[in-house]
């Protein structure tokens, strides 16, 4: 039996996330209080009292999710005596949930990923104005299909496959002309429901290189470890320990494709049974039974949880 600690990324913030943790663990209040010195304001009351409008934005949502992603894993090591490197096999995460991943594993520092993710949270907003870019998902068909409605809606405009979350989910990104057509013509290629995303921006497509751009000078001027245990990479779908190569994916990662369905196969081929969503919500969960039917999925992001999941973990 191997296990493998998986790290939610931007939809799963909800207010009050993380409030009974920090109520409850002094180890987890001490990463909320660490997460606002390092942006030098109360992200913390953002993320328990709202208004949700705020905490939703981008430049909000990141450094906040991870900030309760890596309460969780202090709560488990300090307060239970957890010790991930004994006990995991992989960390990974959905798009921002791959910085949580690598905090985690202690590839960054908190005060560093908060600071990043506050910039890389910016950066992606001002990449593209507000209106240009969309984002859909196409639910029914698989990346193969998707891809094929990309190609046939781009007409000169970008428009790529941004996330292959699970054999029936994949969601496209670029340009909203492109993405408008993509909703009039996904019943043709087999779409069975096509949904335009609540975003601000176009995420993981061309669009984004200012960003990744803004990325790669920032992560330039950072320290970044080897992580306890591999981070299995969004963009390359196989585990990395190499601090540069960390360095290298996290940038590519801001314009490329978020390869999560081929992540979670790749983990269970590798022996791995046990998934556990460490950090906000249970979208990751059912993404990942969806993917790796025979597999078992657990979310942690409450007391209650933690209990459950030490339980399941130290068997």
């Amino acid at each position: 039996m191997a296990r493998a600690f998986v790290f939610p990324g931007q939809g799963s913030q909800d207010v009050g996330m993380g409030k009974a943790l920090a109520d409850a663990f002094p180890s987890a209040r001490a990463v909320f209080d660490e997460v606002d010195d390092a942006l030098g304001e109360k992200l913390s009351a953002i993320i328990w009292e709202g208004p949700k409008e705020t905490l939703t934005l981008t430049e909000n949502a990141q450094p906040a999710l991870m900030a309760v992603s890596v309460a969780v894993m202090r709560v488990l090591e300090k307060e239970k005596g957890f010790s991930l490197a004994d006990h995991v096999k992989f960390v990974a995460g959905h798009s921002l949930g791959e910085w949580s991943a690598l905090t985690a594993a202690g590839a960054f520092s908190v005060g560093d990923a908060a600071r990043l993710l506050r910039l890389r949270g910016q950066a992606m907003q001002k990449a593209v104005p507000v209106g240009v870019g969309a984002m859909a998902a196409l639910l029914g068909v698989g990346v193969d299909v998707a891809e094929k409605v990309a190609a046939e809606a781009a007409q000169g405009d970008v428009c790529q496959v941004a996330n292959d979350n699970e054999p029936t989910q994949v969601v496209l990104s670029g340009h909203k002309t492109a993405i408008d057509r993509v909703m009039e013509i996904g019943k043709a290629f087999g779409v069975r429901r096509a949904v335009p995303l609540p975003v601000s921006a176009p995420f993981h497509c061309k669009l984004m290189q200012p960003a990744a751009d803004a990325m790669a000078e920032a992560l330039a001027s950072v320290t970044v470890l080897a992580p306890a245990v591999p981070v299995v990479a969004n963009v390359l779908a196989e585990p990395i320990s190499d601090p540069d190569d960390i360095k290298k994916r996290l940038v590519e990662q801001v314009t490329g494709t978020v390869r999560w369905r081929e992540c979670v196969a790749a983990m269970a081929a590798a022996g791995v049974t046990d998934f556990y969503e460490i950090g906000a919500g249970k979208v990751l969960a059912g993404l990942v039974k969806r993917t790796a039917p025979s597999a078992n999925a657990m979310s942690v992001g409450t007391p209650a949880d933690i209990d459950a999941a030490i339980a399941a973990l130290t068997q």
